[in-house]
């Protein structure tokens, strides 16, 4: 019988790449992480002897802890969690049942971290499309602590320099675009989110973002979005915050409900 307070794989999937998702701490020890360095979408390590260091932090939300097979790490952590006052879970089957179901992980070593567990990313001021998309995928699947720099486009590289953050969709660096792809296709495949919901939205963004709205129909409407939402915002992280609920939108639409019309009237009687 189930334990009350587990997650399966699958619910937890669900779960991921939407606002509702829950914080996820990974608590595996060094020897099996390191057999396989890769975390679930969004979550981040901690070790478990620690656990109730992050009581403060996680007071008022909903976690989920992971560890490598769903037994005693992940169950005792959220079991002291819990006593806490926190509403815990923890991952049914833990990173093995992840992989056995071919759900995507993040491999570490693609996620530029810094010294404070976190990512800090540089581009051009004034987003439209690829600009709003990266920093999505990126605080919805890989960093949800992610911090972003919009500054001038001459100065995107020395900024990088200076503050020790990663630019991304700017010329002669690794997170831009590649032959007739954006840097969200970049940044989908280096951190191996390989899922249909994923690769359906790149293709919008894909024709978006290079003017190719013959790739999707959904193309010219996010454009339209896009550059509605560039207009409303002089302030560009206010900008990405309203562009973070266009993009939940377009991704619950590619997962969910592509299948779906809609038409006037919305029901006909024949005589």
């Amino acid at each position: 019988m189930p334990a009350p307070n587990e997650i399966t794989p699958q619910q937890l999937s669900r779960l991921i790449g939407t606002p509702e998702c829950p914080i996820l701490i990974d608590v595996c020890t060094n020897e099996d992480f390191n057999q396989d360095p890769r975390l679930i979408p969004s979550a981040r390590r901690y070790p478990f002897d620690k656990i109730t260091d992050l009581v403060p932090e996680l007071l008022g939300k909903k976690v989920i802890i992971i560890c490598h097979k769903g037994l005693k790490l992940s169950q005792g952590a959220a079991a002291l969690l819990r006593h806490h006052n926190i509403d815990c879970e923890f991952a049914q089957g833990g990173i093995v049942a992840w992989r056995k179901a071919n759900l995507p992980m993040v491999p570490t070593a693609k996620v530029p971290m810094q010294p404070d567990g976190t990512t800090l990313w540089v581009t051009r001021h004034r987003p439209k499309i690829d600009r709003i998309a990266c920093p999505w995928l990126i605080r919805r699947f890989v960093d949800p602590h992610a911090k972003f720099l919009f500054v001038a486009p001459s100065e995107v590289l020395n900024v990088a320099e200076k503050f020790n953050a990663t630019p991304f969709d700017v010329e002669d660096c690794f997170w831009t675009h590649r032959k007739d792809q954006c840097t969200f296709d970049t940044m989908i495949a280096e951190f191996e989110l390989d899922s249909a919901p994923l690769q359906n939205l790149a293709t919008i963004v894909r024709g978006a973002d290079t003017d190719r709205h013959d790739l999707a129909p959904e193309a010219a409407g996010l454009m339209a979005v896009s550059l509605g939402l560039s207009r409303m915002y002089r302030d560009d992280l206010v900008q990405l915050e309203a562009g973070m609920g266009i993009y939940d939108a377009f991704f619950r639409w590619a997962r969910d409900a592509t299948d779906e019309s809609h038409n006037w009237p919305a029901s006909s009687t024949k005589r």
